[in-house]
């Protein structure tokens, strides 16, 4: 029972930024799921594919376009991943108010306007659809270094919370809070495999994500096994990161009481 709710055959799943990244582990895993999968971007992956559209998410004319041609090609839109996204690593002192504008509307603007004309396909189909957002745990804490990146996906989950309610019954909109990730890039971020590594020992997990794993976490949530799920935000972070203080103390060699690890428990 479980995995016929988890096919995805004859449905039409649109990611995108799915060419590559996180994005193109979301788009295997609905493939292998049965799913035709169309990928969206401003690049089109290597060797091309029938099934890539080409889009700027930033422009709302685009993504009209982009809806035209997968309903005129597949006929229906059941699922829509939010994965395009991100951001280089930038001062927020000293950053240009431009660079700001660019980031929150890729991150924040890009996923609304999406999700909207999606919503508006989805809602004439006799089964609705389902929107997923990509976000992100930098939402949910300090993002020194992208602090606009992380101030936009604070603002995904909120999103995501306000178009539940104002969508449903028929489209149902969640998230996913993703953490660290490993990717064709990621030795630009943490360096080479000794830095992965030394990263990933800070997750209690123990390594950084799979693409893999996030799809698989986002084909859950638009799937009937979670039929009655919608304005969540799932955590996809490997347990996060351990309490600093948890290391000082262990670094200094001295513990840390029992009593203070109790009362630093109590108050979150």
């Amino acid at each position: 029972m479980a995995t016929r709710e988890l096919s995805y055959d004859g449905a039409v799943v649109l990611v995108t930024g799915g060419a590559r990244g996180v994005g193109a582990g979301i788009s295997d895993v609905f493939r292998e799921l049965g799913a035709q999968v169309v990928v969206c971007g401003r690049t089109a992956p290597e060797g091309g594919g029938a099934d890539f559209v080409s889009c700027d998410v930033r422009d709302p004319a685009q993504i009209a376009a982009m809806m035209e041609q997968v309903l005129e090609r597949w006929g229906r839109l059941d699922v829509v991943v939010n994965n395009a996204g991100g951001a280089p690593h930038a001062d927020a002192g000293t950053a240009s108010p431009r660079f700001h504008d660019k980031i929150v509307q890729l991150n924040l603007l890009a996923p609304l306007h999406v999700a909207q004309q999606a919503n508006e396909v989805m809602q004439r189909q006799d089964g609705g659809g389902s929107i997923v957002m990509v976000g992100s745990v930098s939402g949910r804490r300090s993002s020194p270094g992208t602090a606009a990146y992380g101030a936009a996906k604070a603002g995904i989950d909120n999103l995501t919370a306000s178009l539940a309610v104002e969508w449903a019954p028929k489209v149902r909109v969640n998230a996913l809070a993703v953490g660290m990730v490993r990717t064709e890039q990621t030795h630009l971020h943490y360096g080479g495999a000794d830095g992965v590594a030394a990263v990933g020992a800070t997750v209690p997990l123990g390594r950084l994500a799979e693409p893999a794993e996030i799809g698989r976490c986002a084909a859950f949530l638009a799937s009937p096994l979670a039929s009655y799920v919608t304005g969540a935000s799932l955590l996809v972070h490997g347990g996060g990161e351990r309490p600093a203080f948890l290391a000082a103390a262990e670094a200094d060699g001295a513990g840390v009481p029992d009593r203070e690890i109790r009362r630093e428990n109590a108050h979150g």
